[in-house]
């Protein structure tokens, strides 16, 4: 098959319009529809259903879209490798994680690793769905559970628990709880168990709403709760990731936790060599790291 015209048939079915993939590869409508048509004829077959909206791939077109999204994600990963060099690393890098870990841990310390690498280019996604990194939806994942996927090298980073936190003040105000039942005489700030979160925050939440509590603020992720926490309005259930960054937390009712929760880097094998990757990962577990030793020393560990 002509490559060229592989090409040019990537780029329609992947917008859906003649139009939209010739503005793309800056050609006409009509250079776009023969090429497409001779694509077609050498393949003796029809590879879109016409309609006034637009095109949509029949059965045929589906199968070599999906060869030549393959051909794509290969060709896009041997492109990285070849600009890549141990001197010099730049283009984008697709992360992903939780709002969570992404907003109060990551981000922060992302400062280092722009200051080695300042040509990089960061796209940071925060979301609570998985995205499908052997589709390439993003390049590196850091997610709060082992991915299943076969064909991603993995590494457990680290096991985090969530606990109960207030503020010095807010204590000092309203008294620290010595049991689960003086909640009932102070606010939580929490997620509802409902939303996206890992299972043992939601877990532990639960608990903690049967106990009667007086008084809720519910927030819809780990960044609001912090906030909330840090501006004396309550007790907050967080991951115990942040004690490192907020030392002035202060642990409440310390015999009540979640349950282990497995923190995973994870990237596909395509992408073993990238440079971009390799940086990124290092530079991960590099903090990650600091981050225990710091535990250790304050005892947290």
């Amino acid at each position: 098959m002509d490559w060229d015209k592989l090409r040019i048939f990537h780029a329609v079915a992947d917008a859906g319009s003649l139009t939209h993939a010739g503005d793309t590869l800056h050609l006409s409508q009509s250079a776009v529809s023969r090429q497409i048509r001779a694509l077609e004829d050498s393949l003796g077959t029809t590879l879109f259903h016409r309609h006034a909206r637009g095109l949509i791939l029949t059965e045929q077109g589906e199968l070599l879209f999906e060869a030549t999204s393959s051909m794509a994600r290969k060709l896009d990963s041997a492109s990285a490798r070849i600009r890549d060099s141990e001197e010099n690393v730049f283009g984008e890098l697709k992360v992903t994680t939780t709002v969570g870990f992404g907003t109060l841990w990551l981000a922060p310390r992302l400062v280092k690793l722009y200051e080695k690498f300042p040509d990089l280019r960061i796209d940071l996604m925060l979301k609570e769905r998985v995205l499908d990194l052997p589709m390439r939806e993003a390049d590196v994942a850091i997610r709060m559970k082992e991915p299943s996927q076969s064909d991603l090298i993995r590494r457990r980073l680290l096991n985090i628990r969530m606990r109960l936190y207030a503020s010095p003040d807010y204590l000092a105000h309203r008294g620290t709880p010595e049991t689960l039942a003086d909640l009932t005489k102070h606010r939580l700030i929490c997620q509802k168990p409902d939303q996206p979160q890992v299972a043992a925050g939601a877990r532990l939440v639960q608990e903690l709403m049967a106990q009667n509590v007086g008084s809720t603020l519910t927030v819809n992720n780990y960044f609001g709760v912090l906030q909330a926490v840090l501006a004396n309005l309550g007790i907050g259930v967080l991951p115990d990731y942040l004690t490192a960054d907020n030392p002035e937390l202060v642990r409440v009712l310390p015999d009540t936790e979640s349950g282990e929760v497995p923190v995973f880097l994870a990237y596909p094998e395509e992408l073993r060599q990238t440079r971009r990757v390799a940086v990124f990962r290092d530079f991960v577990l590099e903090e990650i790291q600091a981050y225990r030793r710091a535990q250790t020393e304050a005892g947290l560990l």
